[in-house]
């Protein structure tokens, strides 16, 4: 039997790492482009942050989910993601209003996830 903590755990940190590898190539085109400042690099930082913490926070709500029963797991699963989406929106809306982060650095890194979650089939050891 597989230990669900470690598994998210363990997936979570897949994610913090694509986080960084991802956010790297950003960084460089903005400075590239010659928009490169602090605020480019805590806009990153806080949606990294944000994005890591809403996937491990998922991993959480589906392990408890688990165990319920149907109508009482979809509604886990539910309410999980409203608070989750609430604390997105939340962060993003602090992040607009406070000067000190940049905007559109801080778009990419909530979709870096996703991406990370496509390729993982290709760094899944197992086989098939």
């Amino acid at each position: 039997m597989v230990n669900s903590r470690s598994v998210i755990l363990k997936e979570t940190k897949f994610i913090f790492v694509w986080e960084i590898l991802l956010s790297l190539p950003m960084q460089a085109l903005f400075y590239i482009l010659g928009e490169w400042d602090y605020t480019v690099l805590l806009g990153n930082t806080l949606s990294g942050v944000v994005a890591v913490l809403n996937f491990f926070l998922m991993g959480i709500a589906v392990r408890k989910a688990i165990g319920e029963k149907e109508n009482d797991a979809r509604k886990v699963i539910t309410a999980s993601c409203r608070c989750r989406l609430l604390m997105i929106l939340i962060l993003l809306v602090i992040g607009v209003t406070i000067s000190a982060f940049h905007f559109w650095a801080m778009i990419p890194p909530l979709l870096f996830p996703r991406i990370a979650i496509a390729f993982r089939p290709l760094f899944d050891k197992k086989k098939t």
